[in-house]
């Protein structure tokens, strides 16, 4: 079924490990014939989290587009922010998909890591969840409110709360994983809840009574995912990352062109009914190559990237600064965008 009408959109779900592994199938007119580069032998070690927005990578190992562009690459999920974030500091993977200011976090940590891909954008993917007896932001002053603290959670949260002249003091902070908040907030343990797709999702099949109070969308670009690569491994594999860019092409292209069965393998890949996720995958804007390549070239960006450090500096989620400019490495997008 061609679904490339209905526009690009996900949302974040759940967990599995994906492997990818061999060098058949090549695509016709696929990206490796345009490779400037050789692709290096060895396989290419990727964190994901339970995030929708980094669908495209799931997809790329069910259609074999890794192996059409002649990389081979294992995809691991990890339940949580630390988790992923310790693996890359570690070494125990060379690359992650992660939020932007966890990428600012772990690089003014000393991590060596590299952004050279934007991948989404969340607009209501992201938010905060209340009962109808919460009419505004300004009336969780005293409210307990569940959240994963250090995650995009914080940073909506936090963001959320200055915009309405509050602070994360005003109110009863309740830290818990972001599945945990939703469960809490939905069984009425807490007066609100931050946490995303598809725990927004549930959330609200669960209790007529909440609704949405505060979503990512109030702030474009606030909440989004960047594609890094340690850079010691980028230095010694510039044909894998090449190729591993190329495949996050041509999976966003394959789910532009069939939306409902891109949706499907995503869902059946972690282990959710068959459509059972639809308004999760509204929640989020995915970018293409070029997509991502204006946006990174064009300043759109480099004027977020400022704002999220700035956000969380003053939230202690960074403790200390760091060059926003040095970490993004253009060079990767440039040589594989349209």
């Amino acid at each position: 079924m061609n679904d490339a009408s209905k526009g690009r959109r996900f949302g974040r779900p759940a967990v599995a490990t994906i492997a990818a592994l061999g060098l058949a199938g090549m695509l016709a007119g696929g990206a490796l014939a345009q490779s400037p580069l050789p692709v290096e032998e060895g396989t290419f070690r990727m964190g994901t989290e339970p995030w929708i927005g980094y669908g495209p990578w799931w997809i790329a190992a069910e259609k074999e587009l890794f192996a059409a562009n002649g990389v081979d690459a294992t995809v691991t999920n990890f339940d949580t922010d630390d988790e992923i974030n310790a693996a890359l500091v570690s070494g125990q993977i060379d690359g992650a998909n992660i939020a932007t200011h966890t990428a600012l976090r772990l690089a003014s940590e000393g991590t060596p890591l590299t952004i050279v891909l934007l991948l989404d954008q969340s607009n209501a993917a992201d938010a905060i969840i209340v009962s109808s007896a919460i009419g505004s932001v300004a009336d969780l002053a005293g409210k307990q409110v569940a959240y994963e603290e250090g995650t995009t959670s914080d940073i909506l949260l936090r963001y959320a709360l200055a915009q309405n002249g509050l602070t994360i003091d005003d109110i009863v902070k309740v830290p818990v994983p972001a599945g945990d908040a939703a469960i809490a907030v939905a069984t009425g343990q807490v007066d609100a809840a931050v946490t995303y797709e598809p725990y927004i999702t549930t959330a609200l099949g669960e209790n007529a009574d909440l609704r949405l109070l505060y979503t990512a969308g109030e702030r474009p670009g606030l909440i989004g995912d960047v594609f890094t690569v340690r850079t010691d491994y980028l230095a010694d594999h510039p044909g894998q990352i090449q190729a591993l860019l190329r495949a996050w092409g041509d999976a966003v292209g394959f789910y532009d062109m069939n939306q409902t069965e891109g949706q499907a393998i995503m869902e059946t890949a972690v282990g959710a009914e068959v459509g059972s996720l639809t308004t999760a995958f509204a929640g989020v804007d995915l970018y293409d190559l070029e997509e991502a390549h204006a946006l990174m070239t064009g300043g759109e960006y480099g004027g977020t990237i400022a704002d999220v450090k700035e956000i969380a500096l003053a939230a202690g989620i960074m403790a200390n600064d760091v060059d926003e400019t040095a970490l993004i490495d253009l060079s990767w997008i440039e040589a594989v965008a349209p």
